[in-house]
C-alpha cells in the first residue's frame, strides 16, 4: 500500500494479453494517459509467471510470482485489462490471479480496489470480464461495478500504430480510472487531501 509520503495514488495495470501488440494492453496505456494528476498506473508484464503449482508454491514462491504480489500490495489499486478467448477470460490472466490468491488468508488482492476492462470483437469481452469479477469477488477484492468498459470491434477502434482513437471508449476509460481513484481516497482520505 502507498505509504501516504507522495500525493501519488499509485495504480498497477495488468493486461491479460502477452502479444506485443496487444489491444487490451493499449488500453492500459491510454488509462495511463487519461489517469488525473497524481495519479501513476504502472503495467506489471505477467510474461515470466509459471504455472499455478501447489508443490512449486511448498518450495517457497518463483521471483516473478513475488515480484506479482508485492507490485499488487504495493498499489493502492489494480486495472485489469482482458480479453476474452473461448467466451472467458485468459489462461495468463487467471493464473495471475490465482498465484495473486495464495496464501488465501493473505492475499494481496483482499480488499484492494480493481476496475475492470478490456476490448474484443462482437461482445466486447464482457463475459471474461464476468468471469475475472466472479474470480476478484471470492477473494473478497473491492471491485467496482461501472461504469463498462467493454469495447467491441477492436479492429475499428484502434490506429494503425495501435493507439485507442475512438473518443467515446477514451471517455469511458477516463471515467473508469477516475471511479477507481475516488475509490482509493474515500478509504484513504490522506491521499486525497495530498
Amino acid at each position: 500500500m502507498n505509504d501516504f509520503e507522495t500525493s501519488k495514488i499509485k495504480i498497477l495495470g495488468l493486461s491479460g494479453s502477452l502479444r506485443a501488440g496487444s489491444y487490451n494492453t493499449a488500453l492500459l496505456r491510454t488509462a495511463a494517459e487519461l489517469a488525473p494528476e497524481g495519479v501513476e498506473i504502472e503495467i506489471h508484464d505477467l510474461r515470466d509467471l509459471p504455472f499455478y503449482d501447489a508443490d512449486v508454491e511448498e518450495q517457497g514462491a518463483p521471483f516473478a510470482v513475488a515480484a506479482l504480489r508485492r507490485a499488487i500490495a504495493d498499489a493502492d489499486a489494480v486495472l485489469i485489462a482482458t480479453p476474452e478467448y473461448n467466451h472467458g477470460t485468459t489462461g495468463v490472466l487467471k493464473n495471475a490471479i490465482d498465484w495473486a490468491s495464495r496464501p488465501v488468508k493473505e492475499s494481496a488482492l483482499t480488499g484492494k480496489p480493481v476496475a475492470i476492462m478490456g476490448t474484443g470483437a462482437g461482445g466486447g469481452t464482457r463475459a471474461a470480464q464476468a468471469q475475472v469479477r466472479s474470480s476478484l469477488d471470492l477473494l473478497e477484492a473491492q471491485t467496482l461495478d461501472g461504469p463498462e468498459v467493454a469495447i467491441s470491434n477492436f479492429w475499428e477502434r484502434f490506429d494503425e500504430e495501435g493507439n485507442l482513437s475512438d473518443d467515446e471508449a477514451r471517455e469511458r476509460i477516463g471515467e473508469l480510472v477516475r471511479g477507481l481513484v475516488e475509490t482509493v481516497e474515500s478509504r484513504h482520505p490522506a491521499l486525497a487531501a495530498a
